[in-house]
């Protein structure tokens, strides 16, 4: 055997098996690692949008917190305001309602005054005709006509 028959005969076997890998080995090898390289890439990129997004999403729900933080404290102070409000009105109720007991009680007062000075009156006359009458019957004696009225005067 002769070395350079066997040489190009390794040399065909060895072009026709790299036109063979070639042809139908290396160019679908390569599309598939293309196409790895590109689902890779576009996993990649899904990523960080994927986090890009998270953080929007973040940011939104810190502001909708802060918002809805801000409406509770709104609402809260709204109510405290119209707590201090309906404190004040019923002040001015009770308020209203004393001063109406006290001009009620007030005029039951002076009823009550204005028939004592009446039943005062009444007596009075009743004790200054008692009194003219003592005077009356005794005549006008001065000494007896002064002891009457000093004994009217202490019944009064």
């Amino acid at each position: 055997m002769n070395v350079t028959a066997t040489l190009i005969g390794q040399m065909l076997t060895f072009a026709v098996l790299v036109w063979f890998i070639n042809r139908y080995l290396w160019d679908p090898m390569t599309r598939m690692m293309e196409d790895r390289r590109k689902r890779i890439a576009d996993g990649l990129a899904a990523a960080e949008r994927g986090k890009h997004e998270q953080e929007l999403a973040e940011r939104r729900a810190k502001e909708h917190i802060h918002e809805a933080k801000e409406k509770a404290a709104e609402i809260i102070a709204q109510a405290q305001r119209r707590a201090n409000e309906m404190i004040e009105e019923a002040k001015e109720a009770a308020r209203a309602e004393g001063e109406r007991i006290k001009a009620s009680a007030n005029a039951e007062i002076d009823q009550e005054v204005n028939r004592a000075k009446q039943a005062l009156r009444g007596q009075v006359v009743s004790l200054s005709v008692a009194g003219a009458s003592r005077v009356l019957r005794r005549e006008i004696d001065d000494k007896a006509h002064e002891e009457l009225l000093k004994d009217l005067v202490a019944q009064i």
